[in-house]
């Protein structure tokens, strides 16, 4: 190892050695008189040179020291110092050594004589030594080392001797101080000559030359000039230009082997020096720029930066203590930014301060700012607003830190610029008053211009304000803002009066057929009577608005719930529930009923249905996800009782509902058409189990859910129509469906359809718990002796306290049962005994439904004499009352004096009581000024009323019932669990049946009364006191104007033991035998009607309009019927169908009728109050008017054939405006004079436009929702020679024929439109398709037969041919006719003459089932007509011909084997052609009846007139 280092340390002296050389500086040196108070620079220069970083410079370096510090080791008693070395490199790369020597003569502090050394010589002798020798001398580095070398580098003097190599001559050529330049030239002068003589390199360094004077420069130069070799180096050691220079430079002199020296002016090298500190300062600052936190500190951001070499290089020339200023100011900068930017928040946040704090111009308008800072002081949010620091200014304390602080520092307001933002904004202040004041003086200007209307665009108005002084003072912005606020204003005032007009005109809305979506027509009859209104007419430039609001409240007449309540929270429902709870103890009778145990149930019952062991693979499922029964969701575990049943199973209604198994839910599952129909006629099956035998009433709201099972089986296209067809009959059953989630999956069903179902299930199961019993409701027929129900309108002006003040303040008044939020219960002596009165006080939307499905024994029907709409209301519901309850009008007002002060409320007081006395009702008027309205006694006389009449009104009420008994779909009140009617469970839905049913009961959630009885009678007595079997038909009195169902569907015609019977309305028995006896030779063929209950069966199932609009009454049949016992065909319309009314006369009929008046049908108020019924017949006559004809309203004593109502299966085939033809009333006169003139001026109107007019071709939308390649398509485009009927239409006939042609109503009675649909969607995939294997009803084929024709582009009957029709139609003689008619048919296009053959020939097979199907010809060209010809009810030309259209293709499908096969002419009756009723005889329908000039009263059926066609299905 030792040999190893020895051989390193013989290479390593091997190296060659770097040069190195001993440069002595010198010049000017001694005490203060020879050198003056500073020295040249020697020291400055040496400094620059060894250590050139500006760390390491050191600009003071003193000569005056202790004698101490003298004799110290750096010094040494020597008069020089010793610098250190610095190795410098050559341009080639050679490296040598400088020691640097410094001589100089050290002072003593004490004498301020030089100090005594070793060598005694003079200044200039020692400093031309060319040999220094000093033991152990260390390096000097600056003053402060002296005495404390221990605190430094210790280097000590090479061998503590050097051989000085050249010298380096400082002349001082800056001002000086205290010195003369001669006086240092001189000294130099001589100290040259002594260095001269040592022959040893000399160079001039000209120092401090950054204070040069120029003069002296050029002295030393001139000085140097005159010496051999001598060269002056112009430096500075403070800038460090030129320092390295001079001792290189006479390092190349000493060396011989180097160049020249090469010395560069001062002023070139000062501006290269000062370019790279430039550089390197540039570079420092953006390193100083990237700290943004004024709180940094030097410490922190240096160790960041030390190894960067932008700081280093900037340190190297400038130094720490310039890097840390440079530091320090943008710091500062960073922190006066800051404060900058807090002062300019505050002085901005203050406007917003001052608004807040001293928003009262008023107020301040006139205080100082120092006045306005001290009532500042005052104001409650003064600390909310402003700080006050302990410390000012607040920009020198840590406040500028806290800037999540808003408030402002309260001693910033003290500055000018705070006082300016509050001058700012007191002036502010003062403008927007003025800008106020302006804005409003134009609103009032815009309130003066009476023709602005709501709507109207700001355009129009602008220039009629142009002039207006408000108007050039605001702004554009401004104007603008307060018109659209003047807009909004009106706007909202003519919405409201709008509202206030569809309320008073409720007459017109409550006719509605509830179940369905208005008809075109009923909306052209609405408009027709609004559009005379002012306040219909104010909203002509919002007419979409205006559409809105009336969609919006026919809505709440289909769907009256408080929640739809067009009043919001002041809907008597909720007002009448709040008081009843403030004001009565409700008592509670518990909830037994397992949905009412609790909320938040734990376990759950699911009952499963479904087909083919669907309903097991779900349960398995289900259990599969479960643990041990045990199933988790949403956080929570419920315990599963599962009972899977298939819909096949014959025991399937016992397994529903035991006392063991009471289900929560039903999940019914389905894959298929075919399942999912099963599902829904089991659901339909246990929903009208659950209403007949009354098992428990929430059965009858079973949650149930539809789940789609996945196809993973089955084609996919199917999907998508299993799909809809879910939907549409979860729609229709008010149920959730669960559809297969997107993607694929393994199983039949998903865990999240399954967790989908289960909510879903728990949530209805909420829902009943929720609701179980806030309906309005009276639940135990055996609580209460009298059931009143009093009905108030919603938004009335007076308190609910006022009308319930006679009840609630009566001692005798207490809670009903729990649930009943609307009810109370009075008891109250009446007569001999003690009564228990139940008063259920609801809005008149609530009542509708009780008034027509409840037993109630009297009504109180409250309204207020200050609001029109509350006695159009009033009036609305009393029309439709039955005339056997006792009915008590209550006026409210606010005192007696309104009635002679107020025209309008002495108006609508005067009418409220004439109508009581037309009704003989009860009038009586509540005063909120009053106190008698207080007592019970104010209604004590209806009280007794009611009970003596009791007994009639509730068999007349069980009567009904029985009459409706046989149709469970008639209960209103058989609701699903989301609260719709039953009525959509039963019956298929109508081709116009475009949207799903209402998500809840038409009638309301908040309306039951009174339960259905559970056992109503199934017989009742005719006049003569017969029982015999009652049932229910189409035309039911009741039924009629039950707005919240559908009609019934048609049933197989019942028989009937005594067809002969006949009855009369008694309310016009009277005038009817004054009218008979008037005329006693008519008597026999001028029979009135009778109520349609008692008309023979069949004429009810014939009859095709919606009889909701029939009075009990009168009907309007517009079908022939054909008679079962003398096979002759009868034209029934508003009359009765009597086999033997000769006998009835004879046996006495008047007083069988008098005999049984006790037991007579109740009729409605509306026909026993003339104020009642004239208002509905004055609507009708507004609506009805012809603009030629001023008396519309009569018709000719020549009774027309029944109009047309239009198909009921497609609302495309229903005419559009047929009412304008006329009303066709046989018991509606006219004067025949003027039908003549009327007649005559049509004609002669019809042959003007006939030369004006062309026929306009009528092209319906599309009744399609999907493209079709096949449906829609030209007819020709559909068949070829060899098959010139479309495939689709063959397929439709033969279904129809071989299933379907004994079906009653075929062509009439709607088919699901969703089965039309899918039957054409089918074909249009596979035209082979087989219908019978697709199971759907042939009403379903039969409407997709008459679509397919109603998609045509153009009518199977050309337009151009349609005249051409009529004027053969009108020829006299038959036969002629006839052959004419077959000329014309003969005209059509080949393909159309063969699909019209194939149709009529198919269309008169019909017509010969028609004792089975009731479809005889005529009423098969009813509904067949519009479908072939296509008619354009918008043009008034068309509808003078609209009965002889139907009366065309009656006649060919009469005279089918005469026009197509070269048949004879079949003989039929005349009635086709001449629209005149069957010659009269015993058995058959006589003539018209004699115009009975009857008080409007008396005559029901003026109120009854032929409503318009119904494209929608609605009506």
């Amino acid at each position: 190892m030792q040999k190893d280092e020895r051989k390193v340390m013989m290479a390593k002296n091997k190296e060659p050695r770097p040069p190195s050389y001993a440069i002595s500086v010198v010049g000017l040196s001694g005490t203060e008189k020879d050198k003056g108070n500073c020295g040249v620079g020697k020291s400055c220069l040496c400094n620059r040179f060894v250590r050139s970083k500006a760390d390491e410079y050191y600009p003071e370096h003193t000569s005056v020291l202790s004698t101490i510090d003298f004799g110290g080791r750096v010094v040494n008693n020597d008069h020089f110092l010793y610098w250190g070395d610095v190795t410098q490199s050559s341009e080639d790369g050679i490296e040598c050594k400088i020691h640097v020597i410094e001589q100089t003569e050290f002072i003593d502090d004490q004498t301020f004589l030089p100090h005594r050394s070793t060598n005694l010589q003079p200044y200039i002798k020692r400093a031309a030594a060319s040999k220094l020798q000093s033991a152990e001398k260390l390096m000097y580095i600056c003053t402060d080392q002296l005495g404390l070398e221990q605190d430094f580098e210790q280097k000590q003097m090479p061998e503590g001797k050097l051989s000085i190599d050249g010298f380096l001559l400082c002349i001082d050529v800056s001002q000086g101080c205290n010195r003369k330049f001669d006086d240092q030239l001189k000294f130099v002068n001589n100290l040259y000559i002594q260095l001269s003589k040592s022959k040893k390199s000399i160079i001039i360094a000209a120092t401090k030359c950054d204070e040069c004077v120029d003069h002296y420069l050029r002295e030393v130069q001139a000085f140097a000039s005159n010496k051999k070799n001598l060269v002056v180096v112009e430096t500075s050691a403070r800038f460090n230009v030129n320092v390295e220079t001079c001792f290189t430079a006479l390092v190349q002199m000493m060396d011989k082997t180097r160049g020249k020296p090469k010395i560069i002016p001062y002023l070139d090298a000062y501006k290269t020096q000062r370019q790279l500190v430039v550089t390197a300062t540039d570079k420092f600052e953006k390193l100083v720029q990237t700290v943004r936190d004024y709180h940094a500190t030097w410490k922190t951001v240096s160790n960041k930066l030390k190894n960067h070499p932008d700081y280093e290089e900037y340190i190297n020339l400038e130094g720490t203590k310039k890097a840390k200023n440079t530091f320090s100011k943008h710091i500062e900068q960073l922190k006066q930014e800051h404060i900058k930017k807090r002062r300019e928040e505050y002085i901005n946040a203050l406007p917003r301060t001052l608004n807040t704090l001293l928003s009262n111009l008023d107020e301040i308008e006139h205080l100082s700012w120092s006045e306005a800072l001290k009532l500042m002081e005052k104001r409650p949010d003064f600390q909310l607003c402003f700080v006050v620091l302990e410390k000012t200014p607040w920009d020198e304390t840590d406040h500028i830190d806290k800037v999540n602080d808003r408030r402002i520092p309260f001693d910033l307001l003290s500055t000018l610029e705070a006082e300016k933002v509050y001058q700012n904004h007191v002036q502010h202040l003062v403008s927007e008053k003025r800008r106020v004041e302006m804005k409003e003086k134009f609103k009032k200007t815009l309130e003066k211009i009476q023709f602005i209307s709501p709507g109207q665009p700001w355009e129009e108005v602008m220039c009629f304000v142009m002039e207006d002084e408000a108007f050039k003072y605001i702004t554009d912005a401004d104007s603008k803002e307060v018109y659209s606020r003047h807009q909004r204003e009106i706007v909202e005032k003519a919405k409201e009066e709008f509202q206030e007009m569809l309320f008073e005109h409720s007459e017109l809305f409550y006719d509605l057929d509830l179940n369905a979506t208005p008809s075109s027509d009923k909306m052209s009859e609405i408009h027709a009577v609004l559009s005379e209104e002012p306040r219909y007419k104010a909203l002509q430039k919002l007419a979409p608005d205006r559409e809105s609001l009336l969609l919006k409240h026919i809505g709440f007449v289909y769907h009256p719930t408080k929640e739809t309540c067009l009043s919001g929270q002041n809907c008597m429902d909720i007002k009448v529930e709040q008081l009843l709870a403030n004001s009565l103890l409700q008592l509670d009778h518990g909830r037994s009923n397992l949905y009412h145990d609790s909320a938040n149930i734990d376990k759950v019952n699911l009952f499963i249905l479904g087909k083919d062991g669907l309903a097991q693979e779900l349960a398995n499922e289900i259990r599969t996800q479960s643990t041990d029964d045990e199933y988790a969701l949403d956080g929570k575990i419920y315990e599963l009782d599962l009972r899977p049943v298939d819909a096949k199973s014959p025991y399937l209604i016992s397994q529903l509902w035991t006392s063991a198994f009471k289900p929560h839910g039903c999940f019914c599952v389905f894959n298929s058409i075919e399942s999912l129909n099963f599902i829904g006629e089991c659901i339909g099956k246990i929903r009208a189990e659950a209403s007949q035998i009354r098992r428990d009433k929430y059965m009858a709201n079973l949650p149930f859910t539809l789940i789609l099972a996945n196809q993973r089986d089955s084609v996919s296209k199917n999907l998508p129509i299993l799909r809809h067809q879910g939907q549409q009959l979860a729609n229709k059953l008010q149920c959730p469906f669960v559809d297969v989630p997107a993607g694929t999956y393994p199983r039949k069903f998903n865990e999240t359809q399954i967790k989908q179902s289960l909510r879903g299930v728990l949530e209805a199961v909420k829902h009943n718990f929720d609701v179980v019993s806030p309906v309005p409701t009276i639940k135990d027929l055996s609580e209460a002796d009298l059931r009143i129900v009093m009905c108030a309108m919603c938004g009335d002006p007076f308190s609910v306290d006022l009308i319930l003040s006679p009840f609630l303040d009566s001692h005798s008044c207490s809670a009903a049962q729990a649930g009943q939020n609307n009810s109370l219960m009075l008891d109250k002596i009446i007569g001999e005994k003690r009564r228990r009165i139940q008063i259920t006080i609801l809005s008149y939307h609530s009542s509708i439904g009780v008034r027509k499905d409840e037993l109630v024994h009297g009504y109180i029907l409250v309204y207020s004499a200050k609001r029109k709409a509350s006695m159009g209301m009033l009036r609305a519901f009393l029309s439709e009352v039955q005339d056997t309850i006792p009915v008590q009008l209550v006026a409210v007002t606010d005192s007696q004096a309104d009635f002679f002060e107020n025209e309008a409320i002495k108006e609508l007081m005067t009418e409220g009581e004439h109508i009581a006395t037309e009704i003989s009702a009860k009038f009586t008027a509540l005063y909120s000024l009053s106190q008698y309205h207080r007592q019970t006694e104010v209604f004590t006389l209806f009280f007794s009323d009611v009970l003596e009449k009791k007994n009639m009104i509730e068999n007349s009420y069980m009567s009904d019932s029985t009459r409706e008994s046989t149709h469970a779909s008639e209960d209103v009140f058989l609701q699903s669990p989301r609260g719709s009617s039953l009525a959509y469970n039963y019956y298929p839905d109508s081709e116009d049946d475009t949207e799903a049913p209402p998500p809840y009961s038409p009638i309301g959630d908040d309306v039951q009364l009174l339960p259905t009885p559970s056992d109503r009678s199934k017989y009742r007595l005719d006049l003569e006191g017969n029982e015999y079997p009652v049932h229910s038909t189409p035309l039911n009195c009741h039924d009629h104007e039950r707005n919240h169902k559908v009609p019934p569907p048609i049933k197989p015609k019942p028989i009937v033991p005594k067809t002969n019977v006949k009855k009369l309305d008694p309310n016009l028995l009277k005038t009817i035998e004054a009218g008979i006896g008037k005329n006693p030779k008519k008597q026999l063929s001028r029979v009135p009607a009778a109520p349609p209950e008692d008309l023979d069966q069949s004429d009810n199932y014939a009859e095709p309009i919606d009889t909701i609009f029939k009075h009990k009454g009168f009907t309007d049949d517009i079908y022939a019927v054909p008679d079962d016992s003398q096979n002759r065909i009868i034209k029934v319309r508003n009359s009765f169908v009597t086999n033997n009314a000769q006998g009835d006369e004879e046996n006495g009929f008047s007083d069988r009728l008098s005999k049984s008046h006790g037991e007579r049908r109740p009729s409605k108020y509306k026909y026993k109050s003339k104020t009642l019924f004239s208002k509905a017949k004055s609507y009708y006559r507004r609506t009805h008017s012809d603009a030629s004809d001023d008396e519309a309203f009569t018709t000719s004593k020549t009774k027309r054939k029944g109009r047309h109502r239009g198909s009921e299966e497609d609302p495309l085939l229903s005419p559009v405006e047929t009412w304008k033809g006329g009303i066709d009333n046989p018991a509606i006169t006219s004067d025949q004079e003027l039908d003549e003139k009327k007649m005559k001026k049509k004609t002669h109107k019809v042959k003007e436009d006939k030369k004006k007019k062309k026929p306009k071709t009528f092209n319906p939308p599309t009744r399609r929702n999907w493209e079709s390649n096949y449906f829609g398509m030209p007819l020709q485009d559909l068949v070829t020679s060899e098959k010139p009927i479309p495939l689709f239409v063959e397929k439709c006939v033969q279904f129809i024929e071989d299933t379907g042609l004994r079906t009653e109503g075929i062509y009439r009675v709607s088919g699901n439109k969703t089965d039309q649909d899918n039957i054409q969607k089918q074909f249009d995939q596979d035209h082979n398709i087989n219908l019978e294997s697709m199971e759907v009803t042939v009403n379903a084929v039969a409407g997709a037969l008459k679509a397919f024709f109603a998609d045509l582009p153009d009518p199977l009957i050309p337009y151009s041919l349609h005249q051409e029709l009529v004027e053969a139609s009108k020829i006299l003689d038959k036969t002629e006719r006839l052959h004419e008619l077959k000329e014309i048919v003969k005209k059509f296009h080949p393909v159309n003459y063969d699909v019209f053959k194939y149709v009529i020939t198919h269309l008169n097979r019909v017509s010969q089932q028609n004792k089975t199907n009731l479809m005889t010809a005529d009423n098969l060209s009813i509904c067949f007509w519009p479908t072939l010809m296509r008619p354009d009810f918008e043009n008034r030309e068309f509808l003078s011909t609209t009965k002889i259209h139907q009366s065309v293709i009656e006649t060919f499908i009469q005279q089918c084997q005469f026009f197509f096969y070269n048949g004879d002419i079949v003989e039929t009756p005349n009635s086709v052609t001449t629209c005149q009723p069957p010659p009269s005889n015993p058995v058959q329908m006589v003539e018209p009846m004699v115009p009975l000039q009857l008080p409007p009263p008396l005559q029901p059926q003026l109120i009854q007139p032929q409503l318009p066609a119904d494209p929608l299905g609605i009506l």
